[in-house]
């Protein structure tokens, strides 16, 4: 039988594209412009976050503050390929959102999965303009020509139907649609965290983003449980792994809510991770639905190694808590 032998997250902000000097001022004209809530989960102007900032956010925001976060981030990325690699992985599912790139909202399921033979990730020249924000868009996408990125169709089809016989109902998508690409959530695995490496991936979806059809927390967490238990019953020895990609809060960093999600991960702690408030879940912050998947998927391993950084990058404290974690 399959064994489910490790697990990853991380966080896959345009942060980690971006260049140490890009995060000093390089967010601030998109913050500014772009609707808020704040840690309670309410509505809320950049400008508004600015007024009630604590006294000590521009101490946060300093030059060397942010490169150092920087370098912080760089090693954990560096440190987690390593991990994915000496895994020795014959498959990895990687748990994402997808936000509008092979979904939209004529169609946009709750979960999906993939289960076509290759999924495609786009060239760089797919991306216009030179400024610093397409520059590091460009970084999730392949250096030529758009590639195909192989998948395990046979673990994709029994995910599936170890599913539906677990009572959920799962969208699926077995090819990309002519001129879409795999979103970032996946890209982000590819160029970063497999980093030229061949290992197969099963994309599972959770629509985090949008309303009405986010699934629960508890749903969520379930999810990872069923698919923890459908690894086990697949009937051949294959090595597996789990990974969310994405989060943690975002666009306003909640760094208590951040860290408490990693400790509760450390201690196994299902409570905290069924009953996590949707005020929490709200915005970007909506992605940590990736990462309560993997809590649930992870009740028989432990965290190897956890590391965060709190991505502030505004007067406002606006940016993205980066969270990486490797389990066994």
């Amino acid at each position: 039988m399959a064994r489910l032998v490790a697990a990853f997250g991380s966080s896959h902000s345009p942060m980690l594209a971006a260049q140490a000097q890009d995060w000093d001022g390089g967010f601030l004209g998109r913050d500014r412009t772009r609707a808020h809530v704040d840690l309670d989960g309410n509505p809320a102007s950049y400008d508004g976050l600015l007024a009630n900032a604590p006294a000590d956010a521009l101490e946060r925001i300093a030059p060397d503050r942010l490169a150092r976060r920087h370098a912080e981030v760089q090693a954990s990325i560096a440190r987690l390929a390593g991990d994915i690699a000496a895994a020795k992985l014959d498959a990895l599912i990687v748990v994402g959102d997808d936000q509008e790139e092979l979904f939209d909202q004529s169609n946009m399921p709750a979960i999906g999965i993939y289960y076509g033979e290759t999924i495609r990730n786009a060239g760089q020249g797919s991306i216009a303009g030179d400024d610093w924000m397409a520059r590091a868009r460009r970084r999730y996408l392949e250096p030529a020509e758009p590639a195909e990125h192989p998948c395990h169709p046979v673990l994709a089809r029994h995910l599936i139907t170890a599913l539906q016989t677990d009572g959920f109902d799962i969208s699926v998508m077995r090819a990309v649609p002519p001129g879409k690409y795999e979103g970032h959530a996946y890209s982000y695995v590819h160029r970063f965290c497999l980093a030229g490496a061949v290992v197969p991936i099963v994309p599972v979806f959770l629509n985090a983003y949008f309303p009405p059809n986010q699934p629960t927390p508890s749903r969520c967490f379930a999810l990872g449980e069923a698919l923890a238990r459908a690894v086990a019953a697949f009937p051949t020895d294959q090595r597996v792994g789990i990974m969310a990609s994405g989060g943690l809060s975002h666009f306003v960093v909640d760094e208590a809510f951040d860290r408490a999600l990693l400790e509760a991960l450390r201690r196994k702690d299902t409570a905290f991770f069924r009953a996590a408030p949707l005020a929490k879940l709200q915005s970007g912050s909506s992605e940590i639905r990736n990462w309560i998947c993997l809590a649930g998927a992870t009740g028989a391993l432990d965290v190897g190694w956890a590391s965060y950084a709190p991505g502030y990058r505004t007067p406002a404290l606006t940016g993205t808590g980066l969270a990486f974690a490797s389990l066994r």
